[in-house]
């Protein structure tokens, strides 16, 4: 009993040092975040962040990673909600755009530390992020082939949309006159627009 209590105990300590880590590199930025940063946060000593993670990178990393595979998620669930590229694209813009809201805080540092990652890391990084454009990519794809979406550059158009939607996690406030799912709807319909929905 007591080495499953040893387990959870651990893993509550390392969600700690990861919700200390979000809230550190999202305030200073990776760069001028400290260790002693992260573990005052997490009320715990420099050196029992060494103890559950190899370095303030793995940190950024395992925030990274978990960013990404839930946006993957996302726009996977998202691109194959319909058979329609319209309404696919709608739901997977939407779905975007509003999750980047919701998550704004780690959604900024997904975004916008990538270049603190190691090689390795980043490569994985990179990798995951690829199959989020191609999911997106292959939807609009499917409206050209259909004739859904009339744009004279379909990779540009894609960029665009995940490009809008990446930028909201440096603007969006909790406290603003815009909700998530405002922000997911509005989107939507400009996503339409830049694709050349008729």
């Amino acid at each position: 009993m007591s080495g499953t209590t040893d387990v959870s105990r651990a893993d509550a300590t390392r969600a700690r040092l990861l919700e200390a880590a979000t809230g550190a590199f999202a305030e200073k930025g990776f760069h001028g975040t400290t260790t002693r940063d992260i573990a005052t946060l997490a009320g715990m000593s420099p050196a029992a962040l060494y103890v559950h993670h190899k370095s303030k990178e793995e940190l950024l990393y395992l925030i990274s990673r978990t960013g990404h595979e839930r946006t993957l998620a996302l726009v996977e669930a998202a691109a194959a909600s319909s058979e329609d590229p319209v309404e696919a694209l709608r739901r997977l813009v939407h779905d975007f755009a509003a999750d980047h809201a919701v998550t704004h805080t780690g959604a900024r540092i997904v975004n916008y530390e990538l270049a603190a990652l190691s090689p390795e890391h980043f490569a994985e990084i990179r990798a995951i992020r690829q199959r989020i454009d191609r999911a997106l990519g292959d939807v609009v794809e499917r409206g050209l082939a259909t004739g859904a979406f009339d744009t004279p550059d379909p990779r540009m158009a894609g960029v665009a949309l995940l490009s809008l939607g990446i930028d909201i996690a440096r603007w969006y406030r909790d406290d603003g006159s815009w909700s998530p799912q405002d922000i997911g709807a509005r989107y939507a319909e400009m996503a339409l627009r830049i694709v050349g929905a008729g």
